[in-house]
């Protein structure tokens, strides 16, 4: 796992922005009893395993994020955990250069915007906390598949920027991209070599559609944990910097 220490600057400064904005939209919506879980089931009465909430997915037109919230059985779930959210970006909204791996049962949808790729799951206690991310195999979310080293690409461009169904839990979710990023970055490389390596395992199987691969690699969390742990990687930059010489200075003549 990638250690903070060795970030620069500029991207510690960004995921103690993203950790601010984390804060906030939880402290806003303590105040009234609420989480960015019960932003999401306001409303729909009865929740239903494996329904997405809100029904049709929250979607921003401008930038192609995508994202959503489900339940699966309760004898299917980690213990301790309420269900998750799984977090897409869409082709339109992605870097330029990014194509799919070309897999041998690839087709190309009707609408080249369908070929969306997953990029992390967020696992949320009962409490409306989360709790683990993790990333999954491609039967699961029926994505398009591409390779690590693009869906990191795309970390950077996944922003849901509305009021709808709660702005502070659409700021919460695009700022988590933010603040584990790193974390994110090595479960994404770990998925590919989980797949690598099961693909090898079971040479006579498709392992993209393999039903007893589904989560392809994962991590426990703690946002104040998180939070501490930037805060001081940034001090020991700040140090870092603060004693180094200074340029030499040259007159011109």
């Amino acid at each position: 796992m990638m250690e903070l220490s060795e970030l620069s600057r500029d991207e510690l400064q960004a995921m103690s922005e993203a950790a601010r904005e984390v804060r906030l939209c939880q402290r806003v919506l303590a105040k009234t009893g609420d989480t960015v879980v019960g932003e999401l089931l306001r409303g729909h009465g009865t929740l239903y395993e494996w329904r997405h909430y809100p029904p049709g997915d929250v979607y921003d037109a401008e930038y192609h994020a995508q994202y959503y919230y489900h339940c699966h059985p309760e004898d299917e779930r980690p213990d301790g955990e309420h269900g998750h959210f799984h977090t897409f970006l869409r082709p339109l909204g992605m870097p330029p250069g990014m194509e799919p791996v070309p897999l041998r049962d690839y087709e190309e949808p009707d609408n080249p915007n369908d070929a969306l790729s997953h990029l992390v799951g967020i696992a949320m206690d009962v409490a409306g906390q989360p709790v683990r991310l993790f990333t999954t195999n491609r039967w699961v979310t029926g994505e398009t598949w591409y390779g690590a080293e693009d869906v990191i690409r795309m970390l950077d461009s996944f922003t849901v920027d509305h009021a709808r169904p709660s702005w502070p839990a659409n700021r919460w979710i695009t700022a988590m991209l933010r603040l584990f990023r790193p974390q994110i970055i090595s479960l994404l490389h770990e998925r590919d070599r989980t797949v690598a390596a099961w693909s090898d395992r079971h040479p006579d199987g498709w392992v993209y559609e393999d039903r007893t691969l589904e989560v392809t690699s994962q991590i426990l969390i703690s946002v104040e944990e998180q939070i501490a742990t930037v805060d001081h990687a940034l001090r020991g930059v700040r140090r870092r910097s603060s004693v180094l010489p200074e340029p030499p200075r040259f007159v011109t003549p």
